[in-house]
């Protein structure tokens, strides 16, 4: 395995931007229904790959209103067990980037998991926690909403190769913004992390207090809740 040096340019390393379209929000009882992966070389893509993944269970009606992905457009294709050594190859020994990469990287974990296999190890970057960093006035910080701030093609939104290309493109576009050594970088986009949910659990709180809810009370599993403005000092 590839050992990183964290005292060097992280923008001189190869990195992949990935991204999954599932069948749910549930990390444990969610399947895979697509992954792509855009491999980036010194600001340059170097190659695209991406595969639907038959789920082996149904897909929602409200996951393919997202996705526009389908019981029949899965049907015939690879489950992910047939993908595993495909996915391993192209994420080993390169950064791991994913728009709230927590998501990402749980479910494919989850997904190696079940096959027998784990993740190869590897630093995870989020330009998620970036933006919320870099663009504290925005109210959102999808996506969808920054690519078009920055002027970036996202045509195909929630489809795997298309949301994993441009968000490796939204990298390239903040590079200049976040610390130019890998581990100045990973230390910072933790602290920012930290922050960030920190804010927000204290936001759900005071909304179910002001609703008159217990905000210790055990919650059920669901979508994200809606993008709020953030509070913390932008970099710009």
């Amino acid at each position: 395995m590839l050992s990183f040096d964290k005292g060097a340019p992280w923008r001189e390393m190869s990195f992949v931007s990935v991204d999954v379209e599932t069948t749910g929000f549930d990390r444990e009882a969610c399947r895979v229904t697509e992954v792509g992966i855009v491999r980036f070389e010194r600001g340059q893509i170097a190659e695209r790959w991406g595969s639907l993944v038959n789920p082996g269970v149904p897909i929602p009606e409200d996951s393919t209103k997202v996705t526009g992905i389908t019981d029949a457009m899965v049907a015939d294709s690879p489950t992910f067990a047939e993908l595993k050594w495909d996915i391993y190859g192209r994420l080993r020994d390169r950064l791991f980037v994913a728009w709230n990469a927590e998501f990402d990287w749980d479910f494919l974990a989850n997904s190696m998991d079940r096959c027998g296999m784990t993740l190869p190890s590897v630093p995870i970057l989020d330009p998620l926690v970036w933006a919320r960093r870099l663009m504290p006035s925005d109210n959102r910080h999808n996506l969808g909403a920054v690519c078009e701030k920055f002027g970036i093609p996202l045509e195909n939104a929630h489809r795997a190769e298309d949301d994993a290309e441009a968000c490796g493109r939204v990298v390239l576009r903040l590079a200049d913004k976040v610390p130019v050594n890998l581990g100045m970088l990973l230390s910072e986009q933790a602290a920012w992390k930290t922050l960030q949910d920190e804010e927000r659990e204290q936001r759900r709180m005071a909304r179910a207090i002001a609703k008159g809810v217990d905000p210790n009370a055990p919650r059920e599993t669901a979508a994200p809740a809606p993008e709020e403005p953030k509070l913390q000092a932008g970099l710009f």
